[in-house]
């Protein structure tokens, strides 16, 4: 039945195969068809998937609520230990209230569509991630895409526009290119807007800090990071599945937003709650976050480390800040000129073919993920020096094998 397009895709050097693994989930090292590899492709920014307090936390949780919920929330799916990891994020985030989801492509597709109804107008990031992209199309609110990071095209694109409220939401570091959004200068247009307009919350902030908690602003996030207030016109989307080394996400906001999703978010109304034992792991992930800065400070130096090396070697990383640092071909020193023909599709996949064998794993992003291929390698306060200055060794002779 899907043959002929599994065929271009084949052709097109763009389909897309499962590669499971058969360690652990750790942040540095990854075994797969019983090969070792350095595993720079993890989310798992601080190491914590595998963090022994994390790992007892959920089998105690297992031994008394057992793993299945069994049911929704709003039935009888949850436990104690879910309003309490709830009172723990909106202290952690500074907001009244919280909700926990399953996943952050559930938090996005559900909230999105619970707080932006008809006559509403969302302003989207271009590069906004694809659960923000869904989401913005399951709402009855009108689109408007703004140039990445543009402050006065989005301020422009506002101005053009009359709706009963407007929302403009970005992710706060992007998972592919690994910048940062210019939050503060989103907040200010906001909260200008709203003093300007006299009407409390005209214009929301929406904000997925799936990359960002854990990562900026000393792990609290990215408001944390540009010293923003969580004002009540902000929302704020993050998950426990990346820098907490759990599973799931939230939405942390003030009592009402919260209050309403409960009541109006399908993806919470309507999917069995996470099993009790995840729960008690992100309960502990974030214990261990707030009383081990220790943790965020390597993640800084693994960065730093990593991103030098790269950037000395000629490579282009486009405007990476983060622990996500994205290499686009051709390689130095064959980008006279441009990047030009060797910025290609097929040259990506050798490139990562290229450090498979030298056992260092980062797969090739290709379209439709991104427009541009690239390796993005994604740095982990697991990483050590010696992890970081092996891959930095594959690079270099990456560059010259192609002299």
């Amino acid at each position: 039945m899907f043959s002929d397009g599994l065929k271009k895709l084949i052709n097109d050097n763009l389909l897309r195969v499962i590669c499971d693994r058969e360690s652990g989930s750790t942040a540095s090292r990854i075994i797969i068809d019983g090969e070792e590899y350095i595993n720079f492709s993890s989310n798992d920014y601080l190491g914590l998937a595998n963090h022994p307090l994390i790992i007892e936390a959920a089998k105690k949780a297992m031994d008394r609520y057992g793993f299945g919920a069994g049911a929704s929330r709003l039935l009888s799916g949850g436990t104690e230990l879910h309003g309490k990891l709830e009172k723990m994020i909106a202290e952690f985030k500074g907001t009244d209230s919280a909700l926990i989801f399953n996943s952050g492509y559930a938090a996005n597709i559900s909230a999105i569509p619970a707080i932006a109804g008809e006559g509403d107008i969302i302003f989207s990031d271009e590069l906004n991630h694809a659960s923000i992209v869904d989401g913005c199309r399951l709402s009855k609110a009108k689109k408007v895409i703004y140039s990445h990071g543009d402050i006065s095209h989005l301020s422009e694109l506002i101005k053009k526009e009359n709706g009963n409220r407007k929302i403009i939401i970005t992710d706060t570091i992007f998972s592919m290119d690994g910048d940062i959004a210019p939050l503060s200068d989103i907040y200010n247009l906001c909260a200008n807007l709203n003093s300007e307009l006299r009407t409390p919350n005209s214009m929301l902030f929406y904000i997925d800090d799936a990359h960002g908690t854990g990562v900026l602003g000393e792990g609290k996030g990215a408001l944390a990071h540009f010293k923003i207030k969580p004002d009540p016109f902000i929302i704020q989307m993050g998950t426990f599945s990346k820098a907490l080394g759990s599973y799931g996400a939230f939405i942390a906001a003030q009592k009402d937003v919260i209050d309403w999703l409960i009541n109006k978010a399908r993806g919470f109304i309507y999917s069995t709650a996470l099993p009790a034992c995840v729960i008690a792991a992100s309960i502990e992930a974030l214990k261990i976050l707030e009383r081990e800065p220790a943790l965020t400070e390597k993640l800084r130096q693994n960065r730093e480390r990593l991103l030098k090396g790269i950037r000395d070697l000629g490579f282009d990383t486009l405007n990476s800040e983060t622990p996500i640092i994205p290499i686009i071909p051709p390689y130095p020193p064959l980008a006279k000129g441009g990047r030009g023909g060797l910025s290609d599709v097929e040259t990506t996949i050798k490139f990562s073919e290229h450090l498979m064998k030298n056992h260092i794993y980062a797969p090739a992003i290709r379209p439709p993920t991104v427009k541009l291929p690239r390796i993005r390698l994604a740095v982990t306060a697991a990483h050590t020096e010696e992890d970081i200055d092996k891959l930095l060794k594959v690079l270099r002779q990456a560059i010259g094998n192609r002299r």
